[in-house]
């Protein structure tokens, strides 16, 4: 095969070359979270929290593929976004914010690496607190990560989209929470974040998605978001939005100049990926973006909040669907929980009983389970504890 029809093929899981890439940016990416969850302690700049995990990826993914011929772009997939409270995502301040960890806190971190446009995102939530979780703030995040446990074990070849919508809102309604609306999961492919096949977490009269079933060897980021509110978030001010991607299917002339010189900067930076605001020019950027965003060059990722007293928990992972099943490569062991709600579902329990692996078909040999592999062929329906999300070596 030439290289010309070798940069036709899309690259896919069949390469194992591009599942290295994958799991090397995975590695990255939950080194980068636990770096950052390890820093967070009350008074500390949420600022100063988002440029750590940044330039973590961004040092760890240089250190790689230094020596090769053909330049391999790699680095921050998405920027880190520490959002707190009722707070629900893309949190991701300007240098010159002063929004500090407070002692109670409900932390969602968020974050993604790349390497050669093959992506891992992760996201998880933290009570920043001494000792175990109890009450809502327990419940919200055990309704996160077991919806999560759940949508591991139905994003799967033959299944379908809309399997994965209605499984969660139920996990979410027996913790007595709500899945939050407006949130996808999304097929990604090299360089590509947001693909078109999506999973819509609450299916209502205003959200609507193509039907799509899942196929072997494709990539999926599993994006569950809960709140003890209703799950109805609303922006409250745009200034708050730093994070921003180009679109590339767009063209516009732009009029003011500040605009056209942060323009050319983001598609010299950052052609593909997000990216936030902090990286360029801040007085010049305030001006430039708008004027992008307007005419939609660039597509925001807002800042949402459910109400003031709410909480809001977010778990999200990468999960590869090899021919042996679903290999979940992002993810962070929980803080001990004691949830107010036990399920006993048994539609959930069954849900959860699923494996994740699946003995190969025909005569072939058995691989050996790589370390980081998922176990978890079973798990209880009341993932509670630490180990709820460990990766370990598969149990076949």
């Amino acid at each position: 095969m030439s290289d010309d029809e070798r940069e036709e093929k899309e690259l896919d899981l069949t390469s194992p070359e591009v599942v290295t890439k994958y799991k090397s940016a995975a590695e990255i990416a939950n080194k980068a979270l636990q770096l950052v969850l390890s820093e967070c302690k009350p008074k500390i700049k949420i600022v100063d929290l988002c440029e750590k995990g940044d330039a973590f990826i961004r040092e760890q993914t240089g250190n790689m593929y230094k020596n090769v011929k053909k330049k391999i772009e790699r680095g921050v997939a998405f920027p880190t976004c520490i959002s707190v409270n009722n707070t629900v995502c893309h949190f991701s301040p300007l240098a010159s914010d002063e929004s500090v960890l407070e002692d109670g806190d409900v932390i969602k971190i968020d974050m993604g690496c790349h390497i050669d446009g093959f992506i891992a995102v992760v996201a998880h939530t933290h009570a920043l607190q001494q000792g175990p979780v109890s009450g809502r703030a327990a419940d919200v995040i055990v309704a996160a990560n077991t919806a999560a446990e759940v949508a591991l074990r139905l994003v799967r070849p033959g299944r379908k989209n809309k399997d994965v919508t209605e499984a969660i809102q139920k996990v979410a309604a027996a913790y007595d929470c709500k899945i939050v609306e407006g949130v996808l999961s999304h097929q990604m492919k090299q360089f590509v974040i947001d693909g078109n096949k999506v999973v819509l977490s609450a299916s209502g009269p205003d959200t609507r998605v193509d039907e799509a079933e899942f196929e072997e060897n494709e990539v999926y980021s599993v994006d569950i978001v809960t709140s003890t509110g209703e799950g109805k978030p609303k922006l409250l001010d745009e200034k708050q939005t730093t994070i921003y991607k180009r679109a590339v299917d767009k063209n516009y002339h732009l009029k003011m100049k500040a605009s056209r010189f942060i323009f050319s900067e983001i598609s010299q930076k950052f052609p593909i990926m997000p990216f936030s605001a902090r990286a360029l020019e801040e007085k010049r950027a305030r001006l430039g973006l708008v004027e992008c965003v307007n005419h939609d060059l660039l597509q925001p990722y807002p800042v949402l909040h459910e109400k003031p007293g709410d909480l809001v928990a977010h778990i999200k992972f990468t999960v590869l669907l090899m021919p042996n099943g679903s290999d979940r490569i992002t993810s962070h062991p929980l803080q001990e929980l004691q949830p107010t709600k036990t399920v006993d579902d048994p539609e959930i329990k069954a849900w959860l009983a699923l494996a994740t692996k699946t003995k190969k078909k025909g005569g072939g040999k058995k691989k050996k389970g790589k370390k980081g592999d998922k176990a978890e062929d079973t798990a209880d329906a009341e993932p509670m504890d630490t180990t709820a999300t460990n990766d370990e070596a598969p149990k076949e």
